[in-house]
């Protein structure tokens, strides 16, 4: 009889221990996702943004080609949608009155780098001197300071993501890729979108895509309808208080009571 009171005293006890091991589990969850970040050194862009409304973004990458991009302004002007263009700083130059259309209907532009390298193959001063480049052109055309930085061909490092930071960048890539650079249809776009959207997803096209502008008239309606709202990147990222997952590239808002003084200002 002792046996088994014991024995159930143990049970009892093991069960106290699982249970308050997994409630501390879940209480220091995010945190404890930022210090396996801090551990493993690894530095991730925001893919993608966890978000309690219904908000994601649409971007364009502007390298090649500017022949569709009225065409693309006024679609998104008839539907009233406001997106992000990462531009190139060699296709501003050669499309200044472009740019300057892209902010005179509401849109913001990023950094898409100046050449648009392979990254991470320069040098940290050489990184930080095409950025700044391109940084200084877009500000000339457009008077705004740009602040969103996506890197060429997608390509990050730890390297690229800190010199990224250190002008004030926020590194931005895409959760949904059209594909639209692979000439694929409007159809085949607007089926891959819609089967893969949700909150605080970031939509990837290209402004000189082939078949872009016809996938985005289709795709802005049934976004609506399906109750998205499509706003710049910089309104669906958060700009302080956050943290990014290093295995999923999801951006987190850190509740309140895990918000330290040196997070602030993020």
């Amino acid at each position: 009889m002792l046996i088994v009171i014991q024995g159930r005293r143990l049970l009892v006890g093991l069960l106290i221990v699982v249970v308050g091991v997994w409630v501390a589990t879940q209480a220091v969850a995010p945190l404890a996702a930022m210090v396996s970040t801090a551990i493993s050194g690894r530095r991730v862009p925001i893919y993608k943004v966890e978000r309690d409304d219904r908000k994601l973004s649409i971007s364009f990458d502007a390298t090649w080609g500017a022949d569709q991009t009225g065409e693309l302004l006024e679609i998104l002007d008839e539907h009233g949608v406001k997106t992000t263009f990462f531009l190139a700083g060699y296709w501003a130059e050669k499309y200044p009155e472009h740019v300057q259309q892209i902010v005179a209907r509401g849109h913001e532009v990023g950094n898409h780098s100046y050449e648009h390298p392979h990254m991470n193959s320069l040098t940290r001063e050489q990184i930080k001197n095409d950025l700044l480049r391109n940084h200084n052109l877009l500000k000339e055309l457009t008077g705004t300071e740009p602040f969103l930085f996506r890197p060429p061909f997608g390509e990050y490092s730890n390297k690229v993501i800190e010199v990224a930071e250190e002008l004030g960048y926020f590194t931005i890539q895409w959760s949904i890729d059209s594909l639209d650079w692979k000439d694929v249809s409007a159809d085949f776009m607007v089926q891959r979108i819609m089967e893969r959207a949700g909150p605080g997803e970031i939509i990837l096209f290209h402004n000189a895509g082939k078949h872009t502008p016809e996938a985005v008239r289709r795709l802005l309606p049934k976004l609506k309808a399906a109750g998205y709202e499509i706003v710049p990147i910089s309104e669906l990222i958060y700009q302080d208080h956050y943290m990014i997952e290093s295995h999923s590239g999801i951006q987190k808002r850190l509740p309140a009571a895990e918000q330290r003084p040196e997070e602030e200002g993020q």
